[in-house]
C-alpha cells in the first residue's frame, strides 16, 4: 500500500505544536510496514542544507483559481522515511508557517490551497493508494480528490477541532474549488466557507488523536459548532490515541540533557533537576518542580494559572514555564515572574530546554480546558515526571488517578472541576504526594515503565488503512 502522509508541519523542520511531532513520529514508525511518504511546504526558514534536502527536477503549475501556480518538489530521506517538499514563493516564502505571533496570514486560504492542489496532483503522479491528511491546512485536498475523479482512499485526521480554516465565500473562486461544495451538508457554514468541513464530508474515515475527544466533539460543548456535523457522519469517526517517538524522547541516551537516568537509575534525574535550578538561579531543589510546557493560548488553562498565582506563590514549590504565543499572556506571566520568586518565566520556544525541563521536573501541569490528546503528559512521564492534569479529552485517556485500583499505565494527579480552584486543589494534592517519598518514587517509576510509543498508534492506523480497500 502507498500512503502520501500530508501535514502543514513535521518535526524537525518546522514546529509550531504536537501536530509536527505526530507527523514526524507516525510515518516513521507505519512505514516499517507500509510504503509511505512524507509531505509538507518546504518554508523559506528551512535549512535545507542541514536536513540535505535537494530539487527533485519535478516541477508542476497549477491552476488555483484563475491563477497559475509554478510549484517545484524537493526531498531528503530522514530517520528511514522519504519526506517530499513543495515550494512555492507564495507559500513558502513567509517568517512563520500560519501568520505572525498571535495572527494569520490575510492569503492563507490561497497559500494551502496550492499546497492542497500539489497534493492531488502528486497523489496522481506517484500512484498513491490512500492519502492521510492532516487538520484544516490540508484538507481542501479531500473535496478536490473527489472532484477529480481519483480512487484515492482518504484518512483525515482531526487535531484540533478549534481550528477549521474558515473563509469568506470569496474563497471558493480564489481556491479553484467548484461552488457546488458551498451548501450546508458540505463546506457552508454559516455564511462562510469551512474547509474542516470539506475534510469531514469528503474523507473515507475521519480520526480524531483520542477516544475520549472523539465522542467529545459530538457534544455541543466541545463541538465548536460542528458536532451536529460530526453525529451526522459519525460511523466514519474514530479515536486513536496519540504515542511518542521513544527514541527521540528517551531519558537514557538523550543529548539534550546534562545527566542520563532510567527507571532502574532514577539518582541521575536529581542531577538534572539540581542542573536546571541552578541555570534559572533557584537555590530550592529540595521543593517540588512543576513545569508547564506550551503554546500561550486560552485552549491551556493559562487563566486558571493566573487567576491561581497569588496561591502558587505561596505554595512550598517551583513553577517554571517556557512557551509563547498570545501577547497578552506572555506580559501578565512576565509580571508573575517579577512578582513571586518561586515562579519562573521563559518566553519563546527551545526544544532542547523543554528537554532538560521534562528531565529536571517533579510535575508538569497541562490544565487544559480542553485537550484533543496533549504529548506532553506522555512525554514527561517517559522522563519520571508526573502530570498534574485537566480530566478531559486525550488527558482523561492517558493519565489515571494514582491512588486508583485501575491497572492502567500511566498515573498522575487530575481534577474535574474546572477553574482555578480545582487546579490548586490538585496542585496542593501533588506536594502532599512528593512529601509521601517512597509512594512518589513508586508512582515515577511505574510511569516511566508505561509504553506510550508511537507504535501501538500505527498499529491502529494500518489497521484502519487496510479497512479502506
Amino acid at each position: 500500500m502507498r500512503v502520501l502522509f500530508t501535514a502543514a508541519e513535521i518535526f524537525p523542520f518546522a514546529k509550531t505544536g504536537g501536530l509536527a511531532d505526530i507527523a514526524h513520529a507516525l510515518p516513521k514508525a507505519l512505514s516499517e510496514h507500509l510504503d509511505v511518504v512524507s509531505l509538507m511546504p518546504l518554508y523559506r526558514f528551512i535549512d535545507k542544507k542541514r536536513y540535505q534536502i535537494e530539487p527533485t527536477g519535478m516541477e508542476m503549475t497549477l491552476i488555483v483559481g484563475e491563477t497559475l501556480h509554478t510549484v517545484e518538489i524537493f526531498s531528503t530521506h530522514y530517520e528511514g522515511v522519504e519526506h517530499l517538499f513543495v515550494y512555492n514563493e507564495t507559500l513558502c516564502d513567509c517568517e512563520g508557517i500560519y501568520g505572525p505571533p498571535g495572527g494569520c496570514y490575510e492569503n492563507n486560504d490561497i497559500r494551502f490551497a496550492i499546497f492542497s492542489h500539489a497534493i492531488v496532483e502528486l497523489s496522481k503522479r506517484l500512484s498513491i493508494e490512500l492519502l492521510h491528511l492532516n487538520d484544516w491546512h490540508t484538507a481542501l485536498a479531500a473535496p478536490l480528490v473527489k472532484d477529480a475523479g481519483l480512487k484515492t482512499r482518504i484518512v483525515f485526521t482531526i487535531h484540533n477541532l478549534a481550528y477549521q480554516g474558515i473563509f469568506p465565500p470569496l474563497s471558493i473562486s480564489r481556491t479553484g474549488l467548484s461552488p457546488h461544495h458551498f451548501t450546508l451538508e458540505d463546506m457552508e457554514f454559516y455564511g462562510s466557507l469551512n474547509w474542516l468541513k470539506g475534510g469531514i464530508a469528503h474523507s473515507d474515515a475521519v480520526t480524531t488523536v483520542s477516544p475520549s475527544y472523539a465522542v467529545e466533539i459530538q457534544l455541543p460543548e466541545f463541538g465548536c459548532g460542528l458536532d451536529g456535523f460530526l453525529r451526522l457522519h459519525h460511523e466514519k469517526l474514530s479515536g486513536i490515541l496519540n504515542g511518542i517517538d521513544t527514541t527521540l524522547y528517551d531519558p537514557s541516551g538523550d543529548p539534550s540533557l546534562p545527566y542520563h537516568f532510567s527507571a532502574g537509575r532514577m539518582a541521575n534525574k536529581s542531577r538534572c533537576k539540581k542542573a536546571y535550578l541552578e541555570e534559572i538561579d533557584i537555590d530550592t531543589p529540595e521543593l517540588p518542580l512543576f513545569i508547564f510546557i506550551g503554546r500561550f493560548v486560552e485552549q491551556k488553562g493559562l487563566d486558571w494559572i493566573i487567576d491561581a498565582a497569588n496561591v502558587i506563590g505561596k505554595f512550598p514549590m517551583v513553577l517554571s514555564i517556557l512557551g509563547g504565543g498570545e501577547r497578552r499572556y506572555e506580559m501578565l506571566f512576565d509580571a508573575l515572574s517579577q512578582q513571586y520568586s518561586n515562579i519562573h518565566v521563559q518566553i519563546g520556544y527551545d526544544e532542547s530546554l523543554s528537554h532538560r525541563m521534562y528531565a529536571a521536573a517533579d510535575f508538569l501541569l497541562m490544565p487544559s480546558r480542553f485537550e484533543p490528546c496533549g504529548l506532553n503528559q506522555m512525554i514527561a512521564m517517559r522522563y519520571g515526571t508526573i502530570p498534574v492534569v485537566h480530566r478531559i479529552g486525550g488527558l482523561r485517556d492517558t493519565v489515571h488517578p494514582w491512588n486508583g485500583k485501575e491497572p492502567l499505565c500511566g498515573k498522575g494527579v487530575s481534577f474535574s472541576e474546572p477553574g482555578a480552584s480545582g487546579l490548586v486543589r490538585a496542585i496542593e494534592e501533588a506536594i502532599e504526594l512528593y512529601d509521601t517519598r517512597r509512594t512518589f518514587r513508586r508512582i515515577r517509576k511505574f510511569d516511566m515503565d508505561c509504553d506510550f510509543s508511537i507504535r501501538r498508534c500505527a498499529q491502529r492506523y494500518e489497521s484502519l488503512y487496510r479497512t479502506l480497500f
